[in-house]
């Protein structure tokens, strides 16, 4: 960890040609920390380490930090996982905010419900944004190869509404779950999907040629299966492609492609090195973006946010690891590259390049 701090600040010098607007301001950052559950509570801490060795010359705002309380420990304490005062606080205290891990059961608790999905809703984080980068990524077919794939899944509908409900037959129980894809829901994830492709794209071209893993056009694949799930998937598929039609930019710049979520499975372990950013409905999204970390070692080292317009969320995506909690050798490089992504999101360039390259080092 040391180590990485002083690298950090020895990277951090070397990018400051990529200071944005936003960082020039200085004006004061608020960071919610939200460690919840497991070892959410060891991997925030040493994020929050990373982001206060940041040198002031590539991080001018003044950084603060808020604690907050959320959880599946948090409920059973005071039966409930996500306070009323820790939504208070994003809302009014906090710019941004990096969350931990939650220990949700896999059987159903009375009056439980995850915290990281309710703050995904009342925050209104449209979006998860998750990038797997290596430059050897492990493959099916076992060679080595360079891969810089974002994948954006879709945060607030699908199966993820949680409508279920069981029912008494005549051939015995069975159950039926609602799955809602909006318009609405579907034009924002497009929205972002080639925003940030022309993002990455810029970014790249900051970057020295030898530095670069992806060396095409901006490309958006869009996943689906409305061969079978006309209606749905149907009006995802149409609904995304529409945002790229209606922008002139997005057409003249942006390549799409479609991919039914099975063959994207398939294509992702044997040529992830084909993907550049992919957009993807929740459920798909979720277990495409799972998937992925295998590629690049393990869940332990890939980062995510929850963005929405005005806020977002860091959130390593590796779960609380409750047989390894409290013994302090937990991997916080997952925490780490969220803090990142929070700053690249709030505008501070500098900052979140200076701690990807350090990582990466």
């Amino acid at each position: 960890m040391y180590s990485a701090l002083r690298t950090i600040q020895n990277t951090a010098r070397r990018a400051a040609s990529m200071s944005t607007a936003a960082a020039a301001t200085g004006k004061p950052l608020t960071i919610g920390l939200i460690p919840a559950d497991g070892i959410g509570r060891e991997v925030i801490p040493a994020a929050r380490q990373v982001l206060e060795a940041l040198p002031s010359d590539i991080m001018p705002a003044k950084l603060g930090f808020v604690d907050l309380d959320a959880g599946f420990e948090h409920f059973q304490k005071h039966g409930v996982a996500l306070p009323e005062e820790t939504l208070a606080a994003l809302k009014g205290d906090c710019d941004g905010a990096l969350f931990g891990a939650v220990s949700s059961p896999s059987h159903k608790v009375a009056g439980y419900s995850s915290p990281i999905v309710g703050l995904r809703k009342q925050m209104d984080l449209y979006a998860n944004v998750r990038p797997v980068i290596s430059g050897s990524a492990a493959t099916a077919s076992g060679e080595k190869r360079a891969i810089d794939m974002l994948i954006i899944r879709e945060n607030t509908e699908c199966l993820y509404i949680k409508e279920e409900e069981q029912f008494e037959g005549s051939d015995g129980k069975y159950a039926i779950a609602k799955r809602r894809i909006s318009e609405f829901a579907s034009r924002r994830a497009g929205e972002m999907a080639f925003s940030m492709a022309l993002q990455r794209d810029a970014m790249r071209k900051q970057l020295p040629a030898s530095e670069r893993t992806w060396a095409g056009r901006p490309k958006v694949t869009i996943v689906h299966k409305s061969n079978v799930l006309s209606v749905t998937d149907g009006l995802w598929r149409e609904t995304v492609r529409k945002v790229y039609e209606a922008n002139s930019q997005y057409k003249a710049d942006v390549d799409i492609e479609e991919q039914l979520v099975d063959s994207m499975v398939y294509r992702m372990f044997r040529e992830p090195e084909a993907f550049d950013v992919v957009v993807a409905p929740n459920m798909y999204g979720d277990i495409i973006s799972d998937g992925a970390a295998a590629l690049v070692g393990s869940l332990g080292l890939v980062p995510s946010a929850n963005v929405g317009d005005s806020f977002v969320v860091g959130e390593p995506v590796h779960g609380s690891a409750p047989d390894i909690a409290g013994r302090n050798i937990a991997n916080p490089i997952a925490a780490i590259r969220s803090a990142a992504m929070l700053l690249e999101r709030t505008g501070y360039g500098s900052a979140a390049l200076a701690i990807y390259r350090a990582v990466d080092k």
